[in-house]
């Protein structure tokens, strides 16, 4: 229930920006293989919520939250490897930052 009224506040405020800044017609020019992504996007997103929230009904959030937050250490790599965006030291410092301190959150 709570992931459905999340999704509704964040679904109403969304197309509220939308409608409110005359972006409306602009969902003509998004091209159809953006669309596939943008509907498996969704279910990622969907699906993500649902399992986050159960890990926390099921486990400690101290220990949740830290698995939760390697997403971006994970998103990172993903942009080096896919989209070939620079390595730079800060960013690589700054994963190695959130991956140690999420283990040594994870360490009991």
């Amino acid at each position: 229930m709570a992931t459905a009224i999340r999704t509704t506040v964040i679904l109403l405020l969304t197309w509220g920006i939308v409608l409110f800044g005359q972006h409306v017609g602009e969902i003509r020019e998004i091209p159809r293989h953006a669309w596939l992504f943008l509907v498996l996007s969704g279910v990622a997103t969907g699906l993500s919520w649902l399992f986050y929230f159960k890990a926390l009904q099921t486990g400690d959030v101290s220990r949740v939250a830290p698995i939760d937050k390697l997403s971006v250490v994970i998103t990172i790599c993903l942009s080096f490897l896919l989209l070939k965006e620079p390595v730079s030291l800060r960013v690589v410092a700054g994963a190695l930052l959130i991956t140690g301190g999420s283990i040594l959150m994870l360490l009991k």
